[in-house]
């Protein structure tokens, strides 16, 4: 017996000790690390960013749009002189620059009302990214809370089955003195064997519920991943003795189903708004400024002889006679006209223009009266999916709620039973040294203590996670949440 205790005591140590040089993770650690690195909640915020860009774009819809454009080419044969106009046969350089500024000065609001959609709709994706944030950590707190029951069950069953081996070496030694039957031994035996198959089901318990929440905190190393191994208690804020009707008010005003249905339906109500905005004419302002430049040559006129500026030519002859008509003209005579220089070209050859342009809409095939009917029926729908959200939220609060009322009945129930039968349990071991009950019954009065004990700490365990989600319907910070 003595060296059974201190093989068990140096195996804790051991244990213990190599415990140490691992990291255990708190809950708050692991509800940290778990917003930090979720993948859901990572593409709930890439899903916000999103709509910061559909802000951005909402907001440039509001603004003048300004556009230049350039061009650069060569021609060669009969080809339009872009500064003169004239035909030309001949090869030429030629460029164009523009500038373009448009606002649409009214087009039903709806550019307005896109901005404001683009700002509801951010706030409904801030409230998403919380209600996953609040799933995630309660999701976090189970898994936790699963792994500290599933170790209270370990010890409690280590614990007991150093009992039972102690029993098995005191029976051996009544056996051989005759004081006891064999099959007393026996009995004790298969109960020492059956305890060992138990500590291997809770040791293989154990270790699953501790991949569960590596895997869910992303967490790869599964081998060395391992929780704060501390006395938790139950800590009841005072919250379960709120009135229930309390708690359903904070949680309308604190949890994000609510808010996400409300700001569906102001979604849905500016969409309509937005539908109804092609009913009306749209209004656009716009300017222009063009110039050009061309190294293509041109002809020109000037007086031949200044000292005879006309000349007399016939220019015609009277039809009956014959008899030629005359007439002074200028007398001319072309030369050629070489390019002006670029920047003297870029503003002379410069133009502006700039007017407005009004669309009225008149029949576009039932198009905008079809999604206005859809969006009114959408609209609809939000608003009753609201109601519903409203409904289904009193209804998981209120069951939260009596699920705490219900766990912490249990919880007390469980610590009367687990006196009783430790008492019991006491008083039949006692019986069982001094020979007056068989090795059966006291097995049988020690499973139920063994029994009793892992059933307080089930209840324990959901209790505490009964009030996490309370408490987080009272609308306390995920990462706050205590043990």
């Amino acid at each position: 017996m003595k060296k059974l205790i201190i093989c068990s005591i140096a195996l804790f140590s051991f244990a213990f000790a190599k415990a140490q040089t691992q990291k255990q993770w708190t809950l708050q650690e692991c509800v940290q690390y778990a917003l930090d690195n979720n993948i859901s909640i990572q593409q709930s915020e890439l899903d916000l960013k999103a709509v910061d860009a559909d802000r951005l774009s909402a907001i440039g819809n509001l603004l003048p749009s300004l556009s230049a454009s350039t061009s650069l080419s060569e021609n060669t044969g009969l080809s339009f002189n872009p500064v003169t106009n004239n035909a030309q046969t001949t090869t030429f350089l030629s460029a164009t620059g523009r500038i373009n500024v448009g606002y649409t000065v009214f087009n039903g609001l709806r550019n307005f009302r896109q901005l404001q959609r683009a700002e509801i709709s951010q706030i409904a994706n801030q409230y998403r990214l919380d209600k996953m944030k609040d799933d995630i950590a309660l999701a976090v707190a189970n898994n936790y809370l699963q792994i500290l029951n599933n170790k209270a069950n370990l010890e409690t069953l280590i614990a007991q089955n150093l009992v039972t081996k102690e029993q098995v070496e005191q029976t051996q030694t009544l056996v051989d003195a005759g004081q006891l039957p064999k099959g007393d031994l026996l009995e004790i035996k298969a109960t020492d064997a059956g305890e060992q198959q138990q500590i291997i089901i809770a040791q293989n318990a154990v270790t699953i519920s501790k991949v569960s929440l590596a895997q869910l905190l992303l967490i790869d190393d599964y081998a060395t991943f391992d929780i704060a191994e501390d006395d938790f208690e139950i800590i009841d804020s005072g919250i379960s003795d709120q009135p229930v009707t309390s708690i359903i008010n904070s949680a309308e005003e604190n949890r994000s189903e609510v808010k996400i249905a409300e700001q569906n339906v102001e979604l849905a109500r500016k969409d309509l708004q937005i539908a109804k905005g092609a009913y009306y004419p749209t209004l656009s302002a716009f300017f222009g400024y063009d110039t050009r430049y061309t190294d293509a040559t041109s002809f020109g006129q000037r007086i031949a002889d200044p000292n005879n500026p006309t000349i007399t030519r016939q220019i015609g002859t009277v039809e009956n006679t014959g008899q030629a008509v005359v007439s002074e003209v200028p007398n001319t005579e072309s030369f050629i006209v070489g390019a002006s220089p670029f920047i003297e070209q870029l503003y002379t050859n410069d133009g502006i223009g700039y007017g407005f342009q009004l669309n009225i809409p008149i029949f576009n095939g039932f198009s905008a009266r079809s999604n206005v009917q859809r969006n009114e029926i959408n609209l609809e729908r939000s608003e009753l999916q609201l109601k519903q959200a409203q409904l289904d939220l009193e209804s998981t609060v209120y069951q939260a709620y009596v699920d705490v009322q219900g766990a912490h009945k249990s919880y007390e129930a469980a610590k009367t039973s687990l006196e009783s039968q430790e008492l019991a349990y006491e008083y039949a071991r006692e019986r069982y040294n001094v020979g007056l009950t068989n090795a059966f019954d006291f097995s049988q009065s020690k499973l139920r203590y063994d029994n009793t004990k892992i059933s307080l700490n089930q209840a324990k365990y959901d209790y505490i996670f009964r009030l996490k989600v309370l408490e987080l319907f009272f609308g306390i910070d995920p990462k706050d949440l205590k043990l």
